[in-house]
Protein backbone atom coordinates (compact mmCIF):
# COMPACT_ATOMS: atom_id res chain seq x y z
CA UNK A 1 0.00 0.00 0.00
CA UNK A 2 1.65 3.78 -1.13
CA UNK A 3 1.42 6.40 1.06
CA UNK A 4 -1.26 8.12 -0.22
CA UNK A 5 -3.33 4.84 -0.22
CA UNK A 6 -2.40 4.59 3.74
CA UNK A 7 -3.51 8.32 4.12
CA UNK A 8 -6.97 7.83 2.61
CA UNK A 9 -8.02 4.37 4.37
CA UNK A 10 -6.77 6.40 7.63
CA UNK A 11 -9.06 9.10 6.07
CA UNK A 12 -11.91 6.84 5.64
CA UNK A 13 -11.85 5.26 9.11
CA UNK A 14 -12.01 8.52 10.87
CA UNK A 15 -14.56 9.41 8.81
CA UNK A 16 -16.41 6.03 9.27
CA UNK A 17 -16.05 6.74 12.99
CA UNK A 18 -17.35 10.49 13.18
CA UNK A 19 -20.52 9.94 11.13
CA UNK A 20 -21.12 6.39 14.07
CA UNK A 21 -20.75 9.10 16.65
CA UNK A 22 -23.03 11.72 14.81
CA UNK A 23 -25.65 8.94 14.60
CA UNK A 24 -25.32 7.98 18.37
CA UNK A 25 -25.59 11.77 18.83
CA UNK A 26 -28.14 12.49 16.93
CA UNK A 27 -30.73 9.86 18.65
CA UNK A 28 -30.54 7.47 16.25
CA UNK A 29 -28.54 4.94 18.16
CA UNK A 30 -30.32 1.44 18.22
CA UNK A 31 -31.88 -0.22 21.13
CA UNK A 32 -30.65 -2.60 21.91
CA UNK A 33 -27.22 -2.23 21.36
CA UNK A 34 -26.66 -5.44 18.34
CA UNK A 35 -24.46 -8.08 20.19
CA UNK A 36 -20.92 -7.74 18.12
CA UNK A 37 -20.37 -11.07 16.14
CA UNK A 38 -16.65 -12.07 14.93
CA UNK A 39 -14.99 -13.27 11.88
CA UNK A 40 -13.31 -16.14 14.54
CA UNK A 41 -12.34 -16.56 17.93
CA UNK A 42 -9.20 -14.89 19.21
CA UNK A 43 -6.50 -16.57 20.81
CA UNK A 44 -6.95 -16.59 24.69
CA UNK A 45 -4.58 -13.96 26.89
CA UNK A 46 -1.96 -16.34 29.05
CA UNK A 47 -2.57 -13.57 31.51
CA UNK A 48 -6.38 -14.68 31.86
CA UNK A 49 -6.35 -17.83 34.46
CA UNK A 50 -9.57 -20.32 35.28
CA UNK A 51 -10.03 -21.13 38.89
CA UNK A 52 -11.99 -23.98 37.21
CA UNK A 53 -10.70 -25.37 34.08
CA UNK A 54 -13.16 -24.78 31.14
CA UNK A 55 -14.90 -27.59 29.68
CA UNK A 56 -12.12 -30.34 31.43
CA UNK A 57 -14.05 -33.37 29.30
CA UNK A 58 -15.07 -32.32 25.91
CA UNK A 59 -13.61 -32.16 22.71
CA UNK A 60 -10.40 -29.73 23.06
CA UNK A 61 -11.48 -28.33 19.33
CA UNK A 62 -15.10 -27.84 20.02
CA UNK A 63 -16.27 -30.96 18.05
CA UNK A 64 -19.45 -32.83 18.31
CA UNK A 65 -20.23 -36.57 17.18
CA UNK A 66 -21.98 -37.47 14.10
CA UNK A 67 -25.32 -38.94 14.36
CA UNK A 68 -27.11 -41.36 11.97
CA UNK A 69 -29.69 -39.91 10.15
CA UNK A 70 -32.25 -42.46 11.14
CA UNK A 71 -31.41 -42.06 15.14
CA UNK A 72 -33.79 -40.70 16.79
CA UNK A 73 -32.39 -37.85 19.86
CA UNK A 74 -33.85 -37.42 22.92
CA UNK A 75 -33.89 -33.16 23.89
CA UNK A 76 -33.70 -32.76 27.82
CA UNK A 77 -33.65 -29.27 29.31
CA UNK A 78 -31.31 -28.79 32.08
CA UNK A 79 -31.21 -26.33 34.70
CA UNK A 80 -29.39 -26.01 37.96
CA UNK A 81 -27.93 -23.69 41.04
CA UNK A 82 -24.73 -21.83 39.95
CA UNK A 83 -21.69 -23.28 41.51
CA UNK A 84 -23.97 -26.16 42.61
CA UNK A 85 -20.95 -28.50 43.00
CA UNK A 86 -19.38 -26.59 45.50
CA UNK A 87 -22.38 -24.44 47.35
CA UNK A 88 -25.56 -26.48 46.92
CA UNK A 89 -29.04 -25.34 46.87
CA UNK A 90 -27.52 -22.29 47.94
CA UNK A 91 -27.98 -20.20 44.96
CA UNK A 92 -31.14 -21.32 43.87
CA UNK A 93 -32.52 -20.04 46.99
CA UNK A 94 -32.01 -16.82 44.83
CA UNK A 95 -32.81 -17.97 41.76
CA UNK A 96 -29.38 -17.68 39.93
CA UNK A 97 -29.44 -20.60 37.99
CA UNK A 98 -27.26 -22.37 35.50
CA UNK A 99 -28.76 -23.71 31.95
CA UNK A 100 -27.84 -26.26 29.49
CA UNK A 101 -29.44 -29.15 27.12
CA UNK A 102 -28.85 -32.65 27.59
CA UNK A 103 -29.13 -35.26 24.35
CA UNK A 104 -29.71 -38.90 24.06
CA UNK A 105 -29.09 -40.94 20.85
CA UNK A 106 -31.28 -44.14 20.56
CA UNK A 107 -28.50 -45.75 18.07
CA UNK A 108 -26.14 -45.52 20.86
CA UNK A 109 -27.71 -44.92 24.19
CA UNK A 110 -24.99 -42.18 24.59
CA UNK A 111 -26.03 -38.96 26.50
CA UNK A 112 -24.32 -35.71 26.04
CA UNK A 113 -24.29 -32.57 27.60
CA UNK A 114 -24.08 -28.95 25.75
CA UNK A 115 -23.97 -25.79 27.74
CA UNK A 116 -22.31 -22.26 27.47
CA UNK A 117 -20.54 -20.61 29.85
CA UNK A 118 -17.52 -18.18 30.76
CA UNK A 119 -13.95 -19.29 30.45
CA UNK A 120 -12.63 -17.35 33.47
CA UNK A 121 -15.71 -17.53 35.31
CA UNK A 122 -18.30 -14.66 35.90
CA UNK A 123 -17.02 -12.24 38.15
CA UNK A 124 -13.78 -11.93 35.48
CA UNK A 125 -16.61 -11.73 32.56
CA UNK A 126 -18.55 -9.33 34.50
CA UNK A 127 -15.78 -7.06 35.80
CA UNK A 128 -12.13 -6.25 34.63
CA UNK A 129 -8.54 -6.32 35.92
CA UNK A 130 -6.58 -3.79 36.56
CA UNK A 131 -3.07 -4.19 35.68
CA UNK A 132 -0.55 -1.68 36.83
CA UNK A 133 1.70 -1.71 33.33
CA UNK A 134 -1.50 -0.82 30.78
CA UNK A 135 -3.70 1.99 31.38
CA UNK A 136 -7.05 0.12 29.92
CA UNK A 137 -8.88 -1.95 32.37
CA UNK A 138 -8.07 -5.82 31.24
CA UNK A 139 -10.78 -8.29 30.37
CA UNK A 140 -11.14 -12.02 30.48
CA UNK A 141 -14.51 -12.29 29.11
CA UNK A 142 -14.61 -14.96 27.11
CA UNK A 143 -17.24 -17.06 26.79
CA UNK A 144 -17.50 -20.01 24.86
CA UNK A 145 -19.82 -23.77 24.42
CA UNK A 146 -19.15 -26.88 25.98
CA UNK A 147 -20.21 -30.28 24.50
CA UNK A 148 -19.17 -33.33 26.42
CA UNK A 149 -20.51 -37.00 26.65
CA UNK A 150 -22.25 -38.03 29.94
CA UNK A 151 -25.55 -36.31 31.60
CA UNK A 152 -24.88 -35.90 35.86
CA UNK A 153 -28.30 -36.68 36.68
CA UNK A 154 -28.37 -36.29 40.60
CA UNK A 155 -26.09 -32.76 39.00
CA UNK A 156 -29.54 -31.81 37.34
CA UNK A 157 -31.94 -33.33 38.98
CA UNK A 158 -31.48 -32.60 42.88
CA UNK A 159 -31.71 -29.09 42.98
CA UNK A 160 -32.83 -28.24 39.46
CA UNK A 161 -34.11 -29.62 36.43
CA UNK A 162 -33.62 -32.54 34.06
CA UNK A 163 -36.61 -33.39 32.07
CA UNK A 164 -37.34 -34.45 28.39
CA UNK A 165 -38.83 -31.76 26.28
CA UNK A 166 -39.01 -33.41 22.73
CA UNK A 167 -37.45 -35.63 19.78
CA UNK A 168 -35.42 -34.70 17.05
CA UNK A 169 -33.80 -36.70 14.02
CA UNK A 170 -30.11 -37.32 13.66
CA UNK A 171 -30.11 -35.24 10.53
CA UNK A 172 -31.64 -32.35 12.73
CA UNK A 173 -28.84 -33.03 15.50
CA UNK A 174 -26.10 -32.74 12.96
CA UNK A 175 -27.54 -29.23 11.27
CA UNK A 176 -27.45 -27.95 14.87
CA UNK A 177 -24.51 -29.05 15.76
CA UNK A 178 -22.87 -27.24 12.83
CA UNK A 179 -25.12 -24.32 13.99
CA UNK A 180 -23.24 -24.41 17.46
CA UNK A 181 -20.14 -24.19 16.04
CA UNK A 182 -20.90 -21.24 13.56
CA UNK A 183 -22.49 -19.89 16.72
CA UNK A 184 -19.64 -20.55 18.97
CA UNK A 185 -17.05 -19.33 16.88
CA UNK A 186 -18.53 -15.60 15.87
CA UNK A 187 -20.14 -14.85 19.70
CA UNK A 188 -16.55 -15.15 21.55
CA UNK A 189 -17.79 -13.01 24.46
CA UNK A 190 -20.10 -13.43 27.61
CA UNK A 191 -22.02 -10.58 29.36
CA UNK A 192 -23.94 -10.40 32.45
CA UNK A 193 -26.08 -7.75 32.66
CA UNK A 194 -29.79 -7.04 30.83
CA UNK A 195 -30.01 -2.82 30.68
CA UNK A 196 -33.31 -1.61 30.67
CA UNK A 197 -34.98 1.84 31.45
CA UNK A 198 -37.66 -0.14 33.95
CA UNK A 199 -39.16 -3.19 35.21
CA UNK A 200 -42.52 -2.45 33.17
CA UNK A 201 -43.56 -4.98 30.47
CA UNK A 202 -43.01 -1.77 28.36
CA UNK A 203 -39.31 -0.71 29.17
CA UNK A 204 -36.76 0.02 26.77
CA UNK A 205 -33.98 -2.37 26.27
CA UNK A 206 -30.76 -0.89 26.04
CA UNK A 207 -28.41 -3.39 26.43
CA UNK A 208 -29.25 -7.87 26.14
CA UNK A 209 -27.20 -10.42 28.28
CA UNK A 210 -24.91 -12.65 26.34
CA UNK A 211 -24.94 -15.78 28.72
CA UNK A 212 -25.67 -19.71 29.23
CA UNK A 213 -29.38 -18.96 28.83
CA UNK A 214 -29.33 -17.04 26.04
CA UNK A 215 -27.66 -20.01 24.63
CA UNK A 216 -30.16 -22.27 25.57
CA UNK A 217 -32.64 -19.94 23.98
CA UNK A 218 -31.22 -19.63 20.86
CA UNK A 219 -30.41 -23.48 20.44
CA UNK A 220 -34.77 -24.16 21.17
CA UNK A 221 -35.30 -21.78 18.39
CA UNK A 222 -32.38 -22.96 15.92
CA UNK A 223 -33.80 -26.98 16.61
CA UNK A 224 -37.87 -24.94 15.73
CA UNK A 225 -36.54 -24.26 12.89
CA UNK A 226 -34.53 -27.31 11.63
CA UNK A 227 -38.33 -29.08 12.57
CA UNK A 228 -38.49 -30.16 16.28
CA UNK A 229 -41.25 -30.10 18.51
CA UNK A 230 -40.36 -28.95 22.34
CA UNK A 231 -42.76 -29.11 25.20
CA UNK A 232 -42.55 -28.52 28.88
CA UNK A 233 -44.91 -30.22 31.62
CA UNK A 234 -43.93 -26.90 33.57
CA UNK A 235 -43.30 -23.37 33.33
CA UNK A 236 -39.53 -22.71 32.17
CA UNK A 237 -38.47 -19.91 34.19
CA UNK A 238 -34.85 -18.64 33.99
CA UNK A 239 -32.28 -15.83 35.95
CA UNK A 240 -32.07 -12.29 34.61
CA UNK A 241 -30.06 -10.06 36.26
CA UNK A 242 -30.93 -6.97 35.38
CA UNK A 243 -29.71 -2.90 35.52
CA UNK A 244 -31.53 -0.06 35.47
CA UNK A 245 -30.59 3.42 33.55
CA UNK A 246 -32.13 6.28 31.59
CA UNK A 247 -30.82 6.48 28.36
CA UNK A 248 -27.35 5.08 28.07
CA UNK A 249 -23.95 7.58 26.63
CA UNK A 250 -21.49 6.09 24.39
CA UNK A 251 -17.98 6.38 25.59
CA UNK A 252 -15.91 5.17 23.27
CA UNK A 253 -13.44 1.72 22.72
CA UNK A 254 -9.91 1.18 24.58
CA UNK A 255 -7.93 3.04 22.43
CA UNK A 256 -10.43 6.86 22.13
CA UNK A 257 -10.65 6.88 25.71
CA UNK A 258 -7.41 5.63 27.32
CA UNK A 259 -5.27 6.88 24.55
CA UNK A 260 -6.06 10.48 24.70
CA UNK A 261 -4.88 12.68 27.15
CA UNK A 262 -8.11 15.37 26.74
CA UNK A 263 -10.12 11.86 27.92
CA UNK A 264 -7.72 11.54 31.38
CA UNK A 265 -10.37 12.40 33.19
CA UNK A 266 -12.52 9.83 31.92
CA UNK A 267 -9.76 7.51 31.57
CA UNK A 268 -9.34 8.00 35.88
CA UNK A 269 -12.79 7.50 36.57
CA UNK A 270 -13.54 4.52 34.39
CA UNK A 271 -10.43 2.76 36.37
CA UNK A 272 -11.69 3.98 40.11
CA UNK A 273 -15.00 2.80 38.93
CA UNK A 274 -13.72 -0.93 38.66
CA UNK A 275 -11.46 -0.87 41.43
CA UNK A 276 -14.27 -1.06 43.60
CA UNK A 277 -14.91 -4.79 42.13
CA UNK A 278 -11.74 -6.22 41.85
CA UNK A 279 -11.07 -9.67 42.51
CA UNK A 280 -9.29 -10.89 45.30
CA UNK A 281 -9.95 -8.65 48.27
CA UNK A 282 -9.77 -9.28 51.98
CA UNK A 283 -13.05 -9.29 53.99
CA UNK A 284 -12.35 -5.71 55.37
CA UNK A 285 -11.50 -4.59 51.45
CA UNK A 286 -14.46 -6.10 49.96
CA UNK A 287 -16.73 -4.24 52.50
CA UNK A 288 -15.26 -1.05 52.23
CA UNK A 289 -15.66 -1.82 48.43
CA UNK A 290 -19.76 -2.21 48.87
CA UNK A 291 -20.32 0.77 50.46
CA UNK A 292 -18.00 2.44 47.84
CA UNK A 293 -20.36 0.51 45.34
CA UNK A 294 -23.28 1.55 47.02
CA UNK A 295 -21.83 5.36 47.02
CA UNK A 296 -21.17 5.23 42.97
CA UNK A 297 -24.41 3.10 41.32
CA UNK A 298 -26.70 4.14 44.33
CA UNK A 299 -25.63 7.91 45.22
CA UNK A 300 -23.90 9.46 42.54
CA UNK A 301 -26.38 6.70 39.86
CA UNK A 302 -23.68 6.12 37.90
CA UNK A 303 -22.76 2.56 36.13
CA UNK A 304 -19.81 2.21 33.39
CA UNK A 305 -20.98 -0.76 31.17
CA UNK A 306 -18.38 -2.61 28.80
CA UNK A 307 -20.59 -3.64 25.90
CA UNK A 308 -18.87 -5.09 22.02
CA UNK A 309 -15.72 -3.92 23.84
CA UNK A 310 -17.06 -0.04 24.22
CA UNK A 311 -17.31 1.83 27.08
CA UNK A 312 -21.17 3.29 28.13
CA UNK A 313 -21.82 5.21 31.10
CA UNK A 314 -25.33 4.67 32.64
CA UNK A 315 -27.12 7.14 34.39
CA UNK A 316 -28.60 4.86 37.01
CA UNK A 317 -32.43 4.75 38.48
CA UNK A 318 -33.94 2.47 40.92
CA UNK A 319 -34.34 -0.39 41.77
CA UNK A 320 -30.71 0.08 39.74
CA UNK A 321 -30.27 -3.44 40.14
CA UNK A 322 -32.99 -6.96 40.73
CA UNK A 323 -32.41 -10.15 40.02
CA UNK A 324 -35.65 -11.71 38.31
CA UNK A 325 -36.63 -15.38 37.28
CA UNK A 326 -39.00 -14.83 34.69
CA UNK A 327 -40.69 -17.29 32.50
CA UNK A 328 -39.75 -17.56 28.75
CA UNK A 329 -41.65 -20.42 27.02
CA UNK A 330 -40.07 -22.50 24.67
CA UNK A 331 -40.69 -21.71 21.05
Amino acid sequence: MSHTEAVVCLNLLLFLHVVHTQLRNNGQQQWPVPYRRFDRRPAVDSYCEALYPFCPTGDRDGRIPYMRDSDVVSVYRLQTPVWEFKYGDLLGKFHIMHDAIGFSSSDTGANYTMEWYELFQLGNCTFPHLRPEAPAPFWCNQGAACFFEGIDDLHWSQNGTLEKIGEITGNQFNDMAQWVQDDNETGIYYETWTVRSDPSPNATVWFESYDCSQFVHRTYRKLTELGAKLSSRTQTNYTKIYLYSGEPTYLGNDSAIFGQPALKNLAVDIRKFYHTFRPHQSFIDFAISLLEAYKKVVLDKSFYLYYNFEYWHLPMKPPYLQITYEEVPLP
